[in-house]
């Protein structure tokens, strides 16, 4: 372990000029990263459609129990791990965790919840699925888009986007899964038919909807229905869940769910 403004990268690295890699972001606490096994899988996953070898899974596990091992046992942490193409003449691949607080705009979402406003990603809803060269449900490093959305978000005075597909269908955010109640279904948006990226939060939560006596769903849903539903959140695995408070300028309802879908996250 070094420290955070060691050097560690050439600059040369084609993680650095091309976004040429992938990363998986995790919740630590209790001194271990919460759902690793499920951000590894999805990191396998990212780094075939990539054609990029990543190193075993027994090494990236060590890797985060490393890290993990000089964290607070009592204090949250976000673990990120890296893996890039390296450089241009290749060799091995370049591979770093970092571990982080959860800053206080993270937990403030967590606690107040979010507004949104909608934006259009450009494409239709089914697009990503048959065109892999589009990178859909692959968390890579290129994510110039995702945090320009966010920038554009601020702008605007609202916290995060809801990206919409061209055919008027709600997807995801830069950095979230959309997830909302409708009478006793848990619901989010199926990502093998639109190119989202599975959310392992939203998945474990919807694993544990029999727990909560609801019915876990994925569907298709439109902007204008939010304001029908029981409640919206945003999933992610370190804000864990923040309430959709308003969409568009238009307030939601605060939703009586929230505290024990969070609960059941562990937030």
């Amino acid at each position: 372990m070094v420290p955070a403004d060691t050097p560690i990268l050439r600059a040369d690295d084609l993680g650095v000029l091309r976004g040429d890699g992938v990363f998986e972001t995790m919740h630590v606490r209790g001194g271990g990263a919460w759902l690793l096994d499920e951000h590894l899988a999805r990191m396998a996953r990212s780094a075939a459609r990539l054609d990029l070898a990543l190193p075993p899974a027994g090494d990236l596990v060590a890797l985060a129990a490393e890290a993990c091992a000089q964290w607070p046992v009592r204090q949250e942490g976000a673990l990120r791990l890296v893996c890039t193409r390296g450089v241009e003449e290749g060799g091995d691949v370049t591979v770093f965790a970092t571990l982080s607080p959860i800053s206080g705009a993270i937990l403030r979402t967590r606690r107040d919840g979010v507004t949104v406003a909608t934006v259009g990603l450009g494409y239709a809803a089914d697009a990503r699925s048959a065109a892999p060269w589009l990178l859909g449900g692959v968390k890579s490093l290129s994510y110039a888009v995702n945090m320009a959305s966010l920038r554009w978000a601020g702008a605007q005075g609202v916290d995060d986007v809801l990206w919409v597909s061209a055919d008027g269908w709600l997807l995801e955010a830069p950095t979230a899964t959309l997830v909302w109640l409708a009478g006793d279904e848990l619901c989010t948006v199926p990502a093998a038919t639109t190119g989202i990226l599975p959310g392992c939060t939203a998945g474990h939560l919807l694993g544990r909807a029999a727990e909560l006596g609801l019915v876990p769903v994925e569907r298709m849903i439109g902007p204008a229905e939010l304001s029908d539903v029981d409640g919206v959140w945003l999933a992610s695995s370190v804000r864990g869940l923040a309430e959709v408070r308003a969409v568009d300028g238009r307030s939601l309802p605060l939703s009586p769910h929230t505290a024990r879908l969070r609960a059941a996250l562990g937030f």
